[in-house]
């Protein structure tokens, strides 16, 4: 018997796990893969203040340190945002192994037992409580649990199961592909984006430094609007752009941009991370909300046990939460993602080329778009409101 259980060892289920355990909860965290960590579906970029926020950083998970970013049109016009001028290192590349590992250290340091080779099955609610099933090499396993948390990632099973999320659409997704590679002449200062159509259909190419010449070079289209695969999409983005280099590994997967969710609640359940959604719809961007996600499921975990209160309206203090959070950011950037897809290269190209040459000091989103309503406010004028 168990106060809490745990589904899925990434950024946000780990922090669940150590949240929960760390106010003196019986929790179980599983992982149904054999590693923590891997294989890495994901840039690994994060800002500092995003990390900071919840741990004292160590150096170890820490692949390169940005001072920026260079965005690319389609003509490849570049818009250089940086903070480097404001004395303020923005961001970190991380070393997503080695980090998720240690997040679920911490949360084992803090009482929490954690199984690898794992899988959720399925889930049964019995009185107060849910019977969980799941299967460890071959065996299978039952235990009965006060919480599930779902951290099982974009397409969660028992998200499905529990009615909260279904099946996301064509336009709801983004399909992604990514090599690592290494023998490159990049600066390692700035991470680097790539729009266009062309390039990428409903979504960009990146390359995000790793140090020691190296880089996480992806791609992520909307399957609705692609005409091949993200891979090879992303191979001709290498031929194009003239990148030289050795391919080290090669990932593949998928990003919820779906935006903000009406809940990530039921009774006994919560959902956190790409598992509700949780990923930037303009971005991708899913680490950080993650952690801040299972940051808030966790206490509101511990809240539960204490007040012996299960309920999807008690849990709905976790919905408060993260929506505060983060929520109006990503019913946001849904809007502006849903605004940027209408428009052609040409536009794209008009929009860059008025912004280009000016010393974006903050890396944002939000940066961005208040440069572009100064200089296009009647194409943009119904993102006024969202932005000023």
């Amino acid at each position: 018997m168990y106060d809490v259980v745990v589904v899925g060892a990434g950024p946000a289920g780990s922090m669940a796990a150590k949240t929960a355990a760390e106010k003196g909860l019986e929790v179980l965290l599983i992982e149904k893969r054999q590693e923590i960590g891997t294989p890495v579906r994901c840039a690994e970029g994060i800002s500092k203040t995003s990390i900071e926020r919840f741990f004292e950083v160590d150096k170890r998970w820490i692949a390169a340190e940005v001072i920026g970013a260079k965005i690319y049109s389609p003509d490849m016009t570049e818009v250089v945002m940086s903070e480097e001028m404001a004395g303020n290192e923005v961001g970190y590349v991380l070393e997503r192994k080695i980090f998720d590992r240690q997040i679920a250290r911490l949360a084992a340091k803090a009482g929490a037992e954690v199984r690898v080779k794992t899988a959720f099955e399925k889930f049964e609610r019995v009185g107060d409580k849910l019977k969980v099933q799941m299967r460890c090499i071959g065996e299978k396993i039952e235990v009965e649990t006060k919480i599930l948390i779902g951290a099982d990632g974009v397409e969660s099973k028992l998200g499905r199961m529990a009615g909260i999320i279904r099946t996301l659409k064509l336009d709801e997704i983004e399909s992604c592909a990514q090599y690592l590679m290494s023998g490159l002449d990049i600066d390692p200062n700035y991470t680097y984006f790539y729009l266009g159509r062309d390039i990428a259909p409903g979504g960009y190419a990146w390359v995000f430094p790793k140090g020691e010449n190296s880089a996480n070079v992806g791609i992520g289209v909307l399957p609705k609007m692609a005409e091949k695969s993200a891979k090879e999409y992303l191979d001709r983005f290498i031929e194009k752009i003239g990148m030289k280099g050795k391919i080290v590994e090669f990932v593949a997967g998928a990003v919820p941009v779906y935006g903000e969710i009406e809940t990530a609640v039921a009774d006994h359940l919560m959902l956190a991370g790409d598992a509700a959604y949780h990923s930037d719809p303009i971005t991708g961007g899913g680490i950080a909300n993650a952690l801040a996600a299972g940051y808030y499921a966790g206490l509101v975990a511990y809240e539960a046990v204490k007040n012996n209160d299960f309920s999807a309206e008690f849990l709905k203090r976790y919905d408060k939460l993260w929506k505060e959070d983060f929520g109006k950011k990503l019913r946001r950037n849904k809007k502006l993602q849903e605004k940027f897809l209408k428009m052609d290269d040409e536009t794209l190209n008009k929009l860059a080329k008025s912004i280009s040459g000016k010393n974006l000091k903050e890396m944002s989103v939000q940066a961005i778009v208040k440069e572009l309503l100064k200089a296009h406010p009647r194409l943009l004028w119904d993102l006024k409101d969202l932005f000023i």
